[in-house]
């Protein structure tokens, strides 16, 4: 053999490894690595980008898009926010994160975005869709349609809930842009996105968004995991009036995924200096070009034989565990952990949880959230009983829709005495004193009484 054909063969087998070597990081790199887009939402600038138009499964935030749908019907007067919607068999059998309602349960469509946005409730989702569209085939078509007319360009539905399937795909770019709809389309019905808990009976459920009263301004917006795409969350926050929106996909953890959407954020509020002209322009949210490929699939790094406890297929969140080294069967000792310095601060409640309830709507009156009252003081000769009348009012908040039909938080004042001579439809005073005594008139006082009337 010549020494020239041994030189181009050896060429030849060396542009093969590097070839293969190239296509092979490239996969590795697009499957294992997170994406993340921060977009801001007035201008639709992007104001960073990595991997934020390679394909991913949206697990549960394609609950955004069923919300979408929904608020769409109800501003083309197909509903109303108190229609009851009925949850069927299929509804019922939906699996793992659920309200558990039972099949010909009713509630409002009101009741059911609080339900979807803050448990994230695959039956939830479902009973939405049959009562809009009649079916989940027939929701999905619509939930693309949506999609397509939005520039969703890398999107495509299957269910309502993000149930595994690998038809349903999404991307940071769309979901981005969708989010950016939501907030833009329909401003009136921005509680539903950062709802801190919400009561029914005596659950309290807390929003899986890490975010919500921890990170300052965060006013949104929903969380996402299954196996196949890791953790998932589209976060926004206000700021001296800018809103910004934080996409991150493929996160190891529901920590993680916070304090990353937390970081994205603040690099944005903080990068508006007078050095901001510096940074090159990213061009806008639309405009980003998307990569033809299939959805990283990370149920190995994320659910499998590595971990000690493998997470559930469908399970959002740390929702099912008590141990705050684990989420969803998951060690974060094991994962990548958030930095010392976290910008995920305290809780700090902004709101009570807001009661939601089976079945008809109720008046305002009935919605009311009454937070327990301070124990009522013995009446005396400093006190008396009539100073009962001129107790401090005591705010309570309730949830109630507006003449334009949103739910909101609605402020109402009542004093002490007003709760306990009127008290709410169906509030009872509790053994506490939640609510005050009335007073008892006491015997001199009734004898003197009676002496002047004789």
């Amino acid at each position: 053999m010549s020494f020239g054909l041994i030189r181009r063969r050896t060429r030849i087998a060396i542009l093969g490894l590097v070839i293969t070597s190239a296509v092979t990081a490239a996969h590795c790199s697009a499957a294992s690595a997170e994406a993340m887009l921060l977009v801001e939402v007035d201008s639709g600038k992007v104001l960073h980008a990595e991997n934020a138009t390679y394909p991913w499964y949206p697990a549960s935030l394609s609950k955004l898009m069923t919300a979408y749908v929904t608020l769409r019907a109800v501003k083309e007067n197909r509903i109303s926010l108190n229609s009851l919607m009925t949850m069927s068999e299929l509804a019922h059998a939906q699996q793992p994160s659920k309200m558990g309602f039972k099949p010909g349960t009713q509630l409002t469509v009101d009741n059911g975005l609080k339900m979807l946005m803050v448990k994230s409730a695959n039956d939830i989702a479902v009973a939405l869709a049959e009562g809009i569209s009649g079916s989940v085939e027939n929701f999905a078509a619509e939930m693309n349609a949506a999609a397509q007319r939005l520039g969703m360009t890398q999107s495509n539905f299957v269910n309502p809930n993000g149930w595994p399937d690998a038809r349903q795909v999404s991307s940071a770019r769309d979901m981005a842009i969708l989010a950016r709809a939501l907030l833009r389309e329909f401003p009136e019905h921005n509680l539903y996105w950062h709802i801190p808990a919400i009561k029914f009976g005596r659950r309290v459920l807390r929003n899986y968004n890490k975010l919500i009263d921890r990170y300052p301004g965060a006013d949104g917006m929903k969380t996402g995991f299954i196996c196949a795409s890791g953790f998932n969350l589209v976060a926004t926050a206000t700021r001296h009036g800018r809103r910004l929106i934080a996409v991150v996909l493929g996160a190891p953890s529901s920590p993680v995924r916070a304090e990353k959407a937390a970081r994205l954020l603040e690099s944005g509020f903080n990068n508006r200096g007078t050095l901001s002209w510096l940074t090159p322009s990213l061009g806008y949210v639309n405009a980003l070009a998307p990569i033809a490929a299939a959805p990283p699939d990370l149920y190995d790094e994320t659910c499998g034989k590595n971990r000690r406890r493998p997470a559930a297929e469908s399970d959002d969140d740390d929702a099912h565990s008590n141990d705050p080294e684990a989420a969803n069967g998951i060690h974060i000792s094991s994962l990548q952990t958030p930095k010392p310095a976290s910008l995920i601060g305290p809780l700090i409640r902004s709101m009570p949880p807001i009661v939601v309830t089976v079945g008809p709507p109720r008046t305002p009156a009935q919605a009311l959230v009454v937070s327990p009252l301070p124990p009522a003081r013995p009446a005396g000769k400093r006190t008396g009983t009539a100073r009962l009348n001129q107790a401090a009012p005591t705010p309570v908040a309730s949830v109630a829709p507006t003449p334009a039909g949103s739910a909101a938080i609605q402020s109402a004042t009542f004093s002490h005495a007003t709760l306990a001579l009127n008290p709410p439809a169906g509030f009872a005073p509790s053994k506490r004193n939640d609510a005050v005594p009335l007073p008892r008139p006491r015997p001199r006082a009734l004898a003197r009484a009676k002496k002047r009337r004789q």
